[in-house]
């Protein structure tokens, strides 16, 4: 019996973040997290910032997507990510402060504040990337 994959390749606008054959793709749409597997009815999607879980045949790769676009072709996931990075490249000490100092900002400015806005939205990839970090750590 031949072996399928799907080519699954992740993007930001500064580089080529994977590029690999997988079993599995599961990503964070808009709408909810969605899984492909080969063979998938085509569609295209927004992604919210979130996991990218792609699973090979030897293991799983964890990724930290900052929101993007996902384009689904029967053997083929290509996701156009704002920000990528991969849970192995990540370091837990610097995402515990990234936390902190967004949390102290968010803190000392007022939800009317024009910066309010961004440091809520680099809480969240922190967190994001936290939780990837976490789970890769307990799933290798």
């Amino acid at each position: 019996m031949a072996e399928e994959y799907i080519q699954v390749d992740v993007v930001t606008p500064e580089k080529a973040v994977l590029s690999r054959k997988a079993v599995e793709v599961v990503a964070p749409g808009s709408q909810g997290e969605f899984g492909v597997l080969i063979g998938h009815t085509p569609f295209l999607t927004t992604l919210k910032p979130g996991q990218i879980i792609v699973r090979t045949e030897d293991r799983d790769i964890y990724l930290a997507c900052g929101g993007g676009f996902a384009e689904v072709i029967s053997d083929r996931v290509i996701i156009l990510a704002e920000t990528a990075e991969m849970a192995e490249d990540l370091k837990a000490d610097e995402l515990k402060e990234e936390v902190e100092q967004a949390r102290e900002k968010l803190r000392q400015l007022g939800k009317e504040d024009p910066d309010y806005e961004k440091w809520e939205k680099r809480l969240l990839r922190a967190e994001i990337k936290q939780r990837v970090l976490e789970n890769w750590e307990k799933n290798r």
